[in-house]
Parts: structure tokens; C-alpha cells; sequence
């Protein structure tokens, strides 16, 4: 877990990790969207990678990148536990039903 708040302590990777919530990248696209050397972004995405936050595939020459949106969720979800925070399912059906109602 705490690979994952390592992840999310950089303000580069956090803009990679809300890049790839549109979908899979490569790593040149990504790496176009910032001011910084191939190998620094390189050492971001292997932060990332570690932490379970993306995936990489070769595809030909190019290292497509795709957003793990399971291991962010846990992640967030243990780390508002530990504060003593409830979250309440936010899903659809939830959200469309009124308190006190039963769905079933």
C-alpha cells in the first residue's frame, strides 16, 4: 500500500494516472504532454507500474500504458478507512433510490 501513496505523492504521476482515465496510452504519447527527459519519464512510469497503478503492454515499438482503476479504489478506500471515514455506495441504483426504499 504504500508503493501506491509513494505513486500518488508526485504531481507527474498523478497527471499521468488522470491522462489514462480517458484510456490506454503509449508511453511517447504521455511523455509528449510533459517538459521532462524520456528516462525521468521513464522512472515514473516504473513507480507506477510498481504500485499496481498501470499496466504496460508492448505493442510493435511502442509501450502502451492503461490505468488499473482497482488498486486506486482499494487504496483510497483503505486510506479513508484509516481515518474512520465511511463511504457509501455511490452507484447507480443507490443513487436513484430514495433513503428507506427497498430496490429488490
Amino acid at each position: 500500500m504504500s508503493s501506491v501513496f509513494k505513486a500518488l505523492s508526485d504531481p507527474t504521476r498523478r497527471e499521468v494516472l488522470s491522462l489514462l482515465r480517458a484510456g490506454p496510452l503509449s508511453a511517447g504519447e504521455i511523455s509528449d504532454k510533459f517538459d521532462v527527459s524520456r528516462p525521468t519519464m521513464s522512472a515514473h512510469f516504473a513507480v507506477l507500474r510498481e504500485a499496481g497503478l498501470v499496466t504496460s503492454e508492448k505493442q510493435g515499438k511502442s509501450v502502451i500504458y492503461q490505468l488499473q482503476m482497482s488498486v486506486l479504489e482499494d487504496a483510497l478506500l483503505g486510506f479513508a478507512k484509516g481515518f474512520g471515514w465511511e463511504l457509501k455506495d455511490q452507484s447507480p441504483a443507490s443513487a436513484d433510490t430514495p433513503p428507506g426504499k427497498d430496490v429488490s
